[in-house]
């Protein structure tokens, strides 16, 4: 098989560089492999409105499978990328196929990290990635009745909120000494654990796991101090591995995942990478090398991507933003708090609409809204244009943020 462009994974980043290949008129031909038996779907309501049953799977779709067969994208999926030979232009396959490129465009995001600790491979220890993840817990649900929470990020918090309103009992694990700590300030960790703690969720902090216990099932969760938490199911959201191991084979820059130039190119020839896996200099981390997981990033590679192959000189310059759904709180976020020397918290937490401004050397660099949207909307300015607003302003809820920029 042979195709002028090759896009590896299909995710949110691999099915958008397709799609913004066809509306900038490229008439060559594509192909876009996935290690899923699914066609790309969305990946964030895995651990939410999916797991829920808010969504049937139909509805998480991103195209249904005409349109890619419209604009003539071939899907080749239940295939995974082994090896990459940069010099003959092709890679191969884990079911020995060989397929040959023109330009190649790695969107494999990564792979759950998984706990390393015994007992981690028990039947009912799971982790959110794909679809057969959450069908898996979905399946296992009905013999449930207490579940721990390994990870107090995003996934492990909307994980943990789904399974309160299924009515099981939740333990959550952080290790560090609040939620949230590596992506958000105190004032948002804080309201976040006492919201979940209000949904009957027993979080715990600075919890060091010691193995998950079973005998081919998981029966518990023994920690360092020797208590042992009975748990039919356990859920690890402690972050990704970024799934890059053929392009470093192949001689590709990175480590932390590929590294990328302002085009997404990496130091391979006719290879870009994109999403989860690219690791690149962004304005919005004083231009640190960093790897961005979010659908926003994705998204805006992927168009940068296609724009370069068909000939435009553009740089990667979008602001990250993100989201999450946890109860009926919608947290919104514009922005890198990474780094920030002050948190301004705006509004009252106990209204359940509020926001949260960081400044670096006075300058703001992003904002977490929960319940906020004119917050996150209006603030987006703030951040791009790194502006510097009067600190007692930011805080007064009652000025909108639009007229601060």
């Amino acid at each position: 098989m042979q195709f002028d462009i090759v896009i590896v994974g299909a995710g949110h980043g691999g099915a958008q560089a397709a799609i913004a290949l066809r509306q900038a008129k490229f008439e060559g031909t594509i192909a876009v492999i996935g290690d899923e038996p699914e066609l790309p779907y969305e990946r964030p309501p895995l651990s939410k409105e999916y797991f829920s049953g808010e969504k049937v799977f139909e509805r998480i779709l991103i195209r249904p499978a005409a349109f890619w067969a419209e604009r003539n994208v071939e899907m080749l999926l239940n295939r995974r990328v082994v090896s990459v030979d940069p010099v003959a232009h092709s890679l191969s396959t884990a079911d020995g196929a060989t397929i040959g490129y023109g330009q190649l465009i790695w969107a494999t995001g990564g792979s759950p990290r998984r706990i390393g600790c015994a007992g981690n491979d028990l039947i009912g220890v799971h982790t959110v990635r794909t679809r057969a993840d959450a069908d898996r817990m979905l399946a296992e649900l009905d013999g449930v009745e207490q579940a721990v929470v390994i990870g107090g990020g995003y996934i492990g918090l909307e994980a943990a909120a789904v399974l309160a309103k299924f009515g099981k009992k939740v333990v959550l694990l952080e290790a560090l000494d609040r939620v949230l700590a590596r992506v958000a300030g105190e004032p948002l960790s804080r309201f976040y654990e006492a919201e979940h703690r209000a949904h009957g969720v027993d979080v715990r902090l600075n919890a060091a796991v010691e193995c998950i216990e079973g005998e081919g099932r998981v029966s518990g969760v023994r920690m360092q101090d020797g208590t042992v938490i009975p748990a039919q199911m356990v859920i690890v959201g402690i972050g990704i591995v970024p799934a890059v191991e053929p392009l470093i084979a192949a001689g590709a820059q990175g480590g932390n995942g590929v590294a990328v130039d302002h085009q997404c190119r990496t130091s391979l020839p006719d290879i870009f990478a994109i999403g989860d896996c690219a690791l690149h200099a962004n304005r919005f981390a004083d231009d640190m090398p960093i790897r961005l997981e979010s659908v926003q990033n994705a998204n805006d590679q992927a168009t940068l991507v296609a724009k370069t192959i068909m000939g435009q000189d553009l740089a990667y310059d979008a602001v990250p933003w993100f989201w999450s759904n946890q109860y009926d709180l919608k947290l919104q976020t514009v922005g890198l708090s990474t780094g920030h020397d002050q948190a301004i918290l705006r509004g009252d937490p106990a209204n359940r609409s509020f926001s949260v401004v960081y400044l670096k050397d006075g300058r703001v660099i992003a904002l977490d809204c929960v319940n906020a949207t004119k917050d996150y909307v209006q603030g987006r300015k703030l951040v791009v244009e790194r502006l510097s607003p009067n600190p007692t302003a930011l805080a007064d809820a009652s000025v909108p943020l639009k007229e601060l920029a």
